[in-house]
């Protein structure tokens, strides 16, 4: 077997106990939180008797301890089995793979978006450091940091939506819309992909123009690029071949990590957006008590955290001969 590979595989058996460690923090925070389902369904149906709230636990299989409770949840991962939920009346791994496409289109598209865009502005900073130019970058990628998603995604809809009637302002698709073929669909999906991704992409791109300005600032300064310099290279070649390069490796790094932490930004903006995806339907699970659906929707979540470090790891040895893959 590959070296890689095998790194590959015991990357994957050191995430077992980390998923179960992850489950387990999950499961107990969900019970350790005030009500259940059974108080949901009674609170909606305007009063309740003890027998009848005896019998919902009974029916969601809540009236027994909370360690039983966890060994059958448990029991159903290892047999692929998240559970059923019942606020939904869909198994929940159906529901997780018939929303996870709409959730991971919109996260791709805002990193991607977020990394050009981002990478762009911090070249043309780091080129033109001390300028006005450079100044004005550096206010922009703050009010990035500062501003909240859900403002920047109301404005948006204000005024791309109901002022210059340009975007759709909510859903993936155009409801009762007649395509004449797959080419009128996509066309449709990206016009209602516009604002999410682009109010999801801006905390993230104003953090990719900090860290390639400071990265590329700092590789300007080492030998390498004075020797190329002096070789004769022309400017745009030293900064794409040899400053740009050795840039990328903190980027790759912190793409990693927001593409674990992006999650948490799909839950505003696909409220905001009435957006059909992981994060909306995390956020329904909760107001209704869905604690299957929940503990699914996280472990799905951890998952993709785990997979994407993996393939930064090696994504960062490809970059930089110095990192070996090791067994």
């Amino acid at each position: 077997m590959p070296t890689s590979l095998r790194y590959v595989f015991r990357r994957l058996v050191q995430a077992l106990p980390m998923a179960f460690a992850i489950v387990l923090l999950n499961f107990l925070l969900l019970k350790l939180t005030p009500g259940d389902l059974a108080d949901v369904i009674a609170g909606e149906s305007g009063s309740a008797t003890p027998e009848f709230m005896e019998n919902l636990r009974r029916l969601y299989g809540l009236d027994i301890p909370v360690h039983l409770q966890f060994l059958n949840y448990i029991q159903g991962i290892l047999h692929f089995d998240l559970g059923y939920s019942f606020r939904q009346g869909m198994p929940v791994g159906e529901l997780i793979l018939e929303r996870l496409p709409a959730t991971i289109l919109l996260s791709l598209t805002a990193i991607l978006f977020a990394l050009m865009v981002g990478v762009l502005l911090g070249v043309v900073a780091a080129r033109s450091r001390g300028s006005l130019l450079d100044e004005a970058i550096s206010v922009v990628s703050t009010m990035g940091f500062a501003t909240p998603l859900f403002w920047v995604g109301l404005m948006l809809i204000v005024l791309f939506s109901i002022e210059l009637r340009w975007l759709p302002s909510a859903g993936m698709v155009t409801v009762g819309a007649d395509y004449r073929g797959r080419w009128d669909e996509w066309l449709d999906i990206g016009r209602h992909l516009v604002l999410p991704a682009v109010t999801l992409s801006l905390f993230f791109l104003s953090i990719y123009v900090r860290i390639t300005r400071s990265a590329m600032l700092e590789v300007y300064g080492l030998d390498f690029v004075r020797t190329a310099r002096a070789k004769g290279l022309t400017e745009a070649r030293v900064v794409v071949r040899h400053v740009l390069r050795n840039a990328l490796l903190p980027i790759v790094t912190v793409t990693g990590l927001q593409l674990g932490a992006i999650f948490g930004g799909t839950v505003v903006v696909e409220t905001v957006f009435g957006w059909p995806g992981l994060g909306r339907l995390a956020q329904e699970a909760v107001f209704s008590r869905d604690v299957n659906l929940l503990l699914g929707i996280f472990l799905c979540s951890s998952f993709i955290v785990i997979v994407v470090n993996l393939a930064v790891d090696l994504l960062y040895a490809a970059l930089d001969p110095r990192v070996e893959v090791r067994q």
